[in-house]
Parts: C-alpha cells; structure tokens; sequence
C-alpha cells in the first residue's frame, strides 16, 4: 500500500510538471502563463505588502519601542540584506533554476516576519527586519526573471497588468491594514502592531504552496564557481557607507569613525572588482555586462531613481500622521492617490509599449514627472497644507513611478542573453535598492539632523509671538526638538503648542523633498543615452532552446562555447559573451527542472 501511495503521488507530480512544461518549441500558452503568474503574484503580494504595512506604522512601531529616532535602523537593515541578497538570488537561479530559490526566498521572508513580531527593541526589530530583508532580495528580482524567461518581450506588457493588479491592490491594503494593527493597542494578548509581521505567516504558506505546486520550468545546469570573495567585499562595500549615512548626523562627517567606514567601504569596491575580474562569467555581477549600453544605462539610472523614490515613499506617510495628524489607517487611505498614479502609469505605458515597440520615452517621462512632483511638494508642504492640495502631487509622483517600473526592466531583458536573464534582472532590481538603500539612510539621517534646529526655531518664534508659547518654554514643558524618541506627544498638546512643532517638522521635510528632486533629476540625463532596440519576439526558454539547436551537439570541449555564443546569437542585441577557457562559459547538460 505504501509503495503504491509513493508512486500515486510521484505520478501526480510528475503530471503536475509536464502540465507546466513548455511546448516542443519552447512557447507557453496563455493559460499556462497565467497559471504560473498566479503563482508569482501570491508570492509578491507578500513582499509588496511588507513594504507598504510598515512603512505606514513605522512612525507606531517605533514610538512604541521607545526609538523614533533609531527608525531609520529597521528600514536601513531591511534594504542593506535585500539589496546584497538580490544580486546572489539572480546568479544562482541562473545556475541551478529559479524555483527551489524562490521557495527558499518564502520561507526566510515569514521567518524573519516571525521575528520582527516578538521583536523587544528597535535593535532587536532591525536585526530581525534583517533577516526578513534576505527573503525579501529574492521575491520581486525572481519573479521578474520568470517573467523574462515564459514571455517574449513584445508581449511582456500583455501580463503586466497582472502584476500591477498585485502592486496596486497591496498598496491599498497595506496601508490600511497596517493602520488597523497599529491603532489596536491589544490583539489577542499581543501589541497590536506585531500582526504587522505575524500576519506574513498564513500568507506565506500559502505563497509557498502556490509556487511549490505550479513553477515547474525547463532548466539546463551548467558548470560553475560561486563567487563567495565578491558577495564578501560586496557586503564589505556597502556596509560601512550605510552605517556612516545613518549615524554621521551623530559622529559628524569627518569624525574618525566616519572616515575609517569611507576607508573600509573604499577598500571593499575595490576587493568587489578584483573578485569580478577574477571569476570572469561566473562572477556574482560579470563586468562584461558594462559593455552592454543598456545594462549600463539602466542600473546607473536605477540607483538615482531609486534613492529619490524611496525618499519620497518615506517621507509622505510621516508628514501625514505627524503633521497632518492622520492615524495611520487615515494615512493609508491617504496615500491611495499615489498608488492609483503608480497603476494608471504602468498599465498605459506597459500598453503603448505592447502596439509600438518603443520603451525609451517612458524613463524620461516618468523622471520629469517624479521631479516636478517633489518639487512641487517642496513648496507646498506645510504644518497646515489641506490634503487635498497634496493629492494631485501625489498622483503625479505615482505616474512618474509607473513609467519607469516596467521599461527599465523590460529594456535590460531585452538587451543581454537569455541565459543571464536571472543575473541581469536581479542586478537592475539591486542597482535600484542600492540607491533606495542609500537614499533612505541618507535623507533620514539629513530629516534628523535639521529637525532638532528647524523645530527650535519655530518655537523661539512662536514664543516671541505668543506668550503662552514662551510660559511653556520657560517652565520646561517643551524641550526644543531634544527628544525625538517619541513623537505621539505632539497630538496631545494644545494647537498653539503643537503647530510650531508640526511647523519644524514640514520645514525639515520640505528641504528633503527638495534635494528628493535633485536626486532624480540626475536620472534624466542618465536615461538620455538609454538606446532604443527593436524588442525580441523570443521568451527567455524560447531563445535558450534556439541556442541549442543552432549549437547542435558537438562533442568536445567547444561545446559549451559555441553553445554560449549561440545563446548571444539569439538575442541579437546583446553584448555575448566571450569565448574563454573551457569551463569558463556555460556548457549544455541534459535539461533538468528546476
């Protein structure tokens, strides 16, 4: 009875996997795609809600440990291990397939989300959101490089709105799920913040079992090295910059500990590209990848967009609970502008991009817009700013980040060979949460800085115009901006109390989203020299099976190299790779699944 169970169920994966399989030539049919999406989709409304749930109650999480100023920790940590994971996650599912990683990906996300629940301090929570960032780095990075190997480019946009479905229905509810927890003060005997995370657990299960059950891709396994010394130094380069980003407010920027992380971090780029140089195409990040103008391109103008976006992000949910007054359930439905801006821009580029071919406007539309609506914020943002002024800014930053989500990607796929399609991706995806990363500690660190001296301010004029103001300064009731720990007592002050704090605290902001702007700009010029090519009609399994066939099976060590020159061939506007030793290129093996 055993054995026959054993084989029962052995049959009814293997069914399953041959249910999922490609056609002879490599094709998936829409029902297949679709079937696979649904798979991916659970997966990113995991991490797509993640982000927003915490970004709208950190202002909560972190009043309530006693660190509103130590904030910048948890987010910082989150992004600095994604960042760093993501890159590692593109190259290995290039080498061993994407599933069991993504699978892996899953299960570290509700681990650490596990954690971050029963988190005792604001330390404890960013070693915690640490963890959880490793799981993060892989699901948004993998699942685009899945895309990428199912969907021709040309028709990439055809499913796109499947994933802004994902992206637009997370945004919406996150917020307002993540205001709900955090306006209970107790849920079933726990802080109602901690849901935030719990929550992740029963999502996950179902992500896991999801993907487990329909991503079942052809997958060729190559010879390879692992490139440990570049993920080393990579660490080794971002760390330390990270860590003087946030803390530099506090040591100052010359300070002895600051410049001996500029050394370290100095010391690490250079480590990173030895080890590149060194492992050639098995590199964590092949530097022959810069030779592709697309590549290029698009991972510089992913680093300035990314910090500008994320500093914006950020910064939006906090001026609405503090300033504004917004509980954090209000200030979700608050943000549904932005998101419904982010939607409307990508499903109407992802469109005009399926009919026409042509991705290259859409950066640079994007861009202006994302600029215009920092800017705009920058003056308009103030301790008594209706919302309703705020809302048609918001829609334009949402447009400007729907423009550039999809194009960029798009154009990156398009330009490399297929069978680096998951390192590709994943780099682009890691380009852009290196800026977001070294965005957030940077304009954190800067909103922290001028807060204590914008907020002192305020209250000296305030004070020298009310006497009330000056009475209460005199008794010690307000510390000027000394004590940033907690910020809940500024809604139970009196209006004439609390307005030169609100007051401080939008001029602080104000200047963030003014060098925000900044930031961007840069991008525009970058995204100038993005080239315009012609979109492949070839899936990424499409292009790597034409390899084959055009490669033949020769025997011997050339193999591998003609195999990977006909890869490049495949995708005619990649840069291919070059021939080296054997061994050193990607040799064909029978095909396994992944």
């Amino acid at each position: 009875m055993s054995h026959s169970t054993r084989t029962s169920a052995a049959e009814r994966r293997d069914a399953r996997a041959a249910a999922s399989a490609p056609a002879e030539d490599g094709a998936f049919p829409h029902r297949q795609i679709v079937t696979i999406l649904a798979g991916l989709m659970v997966a990113m409304f995991l991490a797509a809600l993640d982000q927003t749930v915490v970004s709208t109650a950190i202002r909560t999480i972190a009043d309530d440990l006693q660190g509103y100023d130590l904030q910048a920790w948890a987010t910082t940590s989150f992004l600095i291990t994604s960042t760093i994971a993501t890159p590692l996650y593109g190259k290995l599912s290039d080498i061993y397939g994407r599933r069991p990683f993504y699978l892996f990906a899953i299960a570290v996300f509700v681990l650490g989300s596990v954690l971050c629940g029963i988190a005792e301090s604001m330390y404890q929570l960013a070693a915690y959101r640490a963890v959880q960032g490793i799981g993060a780095g892989g699901l948004m990075s993998l699942a685009l490089a899945i895309i990428g190997d199912i969907v021709p480019p040309r028709q990439r946009s055809r499913y796109q709105g499947y994933f802004m479905a994902v992206f637009g229905t997370s945004s919406v509810l996150g917020p307002v799920i993540g205001g709900f927890f955090a306006g209970q003060t107790s849920l079933l005997g726990m802080d109602g913040w901690r849901w935030i995370f719990l929550v992740n657990v029963p999502l996950g299960a179902l992500a896991f079992a999801a993907v487990f059950r329909v991503l079942h891709l052809p997958h060729e396994r190559r010879e390879h090295r692992i490139d440990w010394p570049g993920a080393l130094a990579l660490v080794t380069f971002l760390v330390p910059l990270l860590v003087v980003a946030e803390q530099g407010r506090l040591w100052g920027w010359t300070s002895g500990r600051a410049l001996a992380c500029y050394l370290i971090g100095a010391a690490g780029f250079v480590l990173f590209v030895v080890a590149e140089r060194a492992f050639r195409d098995d590199a964590l990040l092949p530097l022959r990848l810069f030779r592709n103008r697309s590549f290029t391109v698009s991972g510089l103008g992913s680093i300035v967009m990314g910090a500008g976006m994320f500093g914006g992000l950020l910064l939006l949910p906090q001026y609405l609970q503090i300033v504004q007054g917004s509980s954090a359930t209000v200030a979700g439905l608050q943000m549904i502008p932005l998101v419904a801006g982010i939607m409307t821009g990508a499903m109407s580029s992802g469109i005009a991009i399926s009919k026409t071919g042509r991705y290259k406007a859409f950066p640079l539309i994007g861009i202006a817009l994302m600029t215009a609506a920092l800017l705009a914020m920058s003056v308009a943002v103030g301790a008594e700013t209706s919302i309703w002024t705020l809302v048609p800014l918001m829609v334009l930053l949402g447009l400007g980040l729907g423009f550039n989500f999809q194009p960029v990607i798009l154009a990156v796929q398009n330009a490399v060979s297929p069978r680096e399609m998951g390192v590709a991706t994943s780099s682009v995806t890691f380009f852009r949460q290196m800026g977001g990363t070294i965005g957030t500690a940077a304009f954190l660190s800067l909103l922290f800085t001028r807060l204590p001296v914008d907020i002192e301010e305020s209250l000296t004029e305030a004070a020298a115009e009310d006497p009330r103001v000056a009475q209460a300064l005199q008794s010690d009731r307000l510390q000027a901006g000394t004590d940033l720990s907690d910020t809940s007592f500024i809604q139970d002050l009196p209006d004439y109390l609390a307005l030169p704090f609100r007051t401080g605290f939008s001029d602080s902001i104000d200047l963030v989203f003014l060098i925000a702007a900044g930031v961007v700009a840069v991008g525009f010029v970058v995204f100038l020299f993005l080239p315009q090519l012609a979109l492949s009609d070839k899936s990424g399994i499409q292009a790597r099976q034409a390899a084959r066939q055009t490669a033949g099976a020769p025997d011997g060590d050339d193999a591998g190299e003609q195999v990977t020159q006909a890869v490049g061939a495949a995708a005619p506007t990649s840069t291919p790779p070059p021939v080296g030793r054997p061994g050193d290129a990607a040799t064909a093996e029978d095909p396994q699944r992944s």
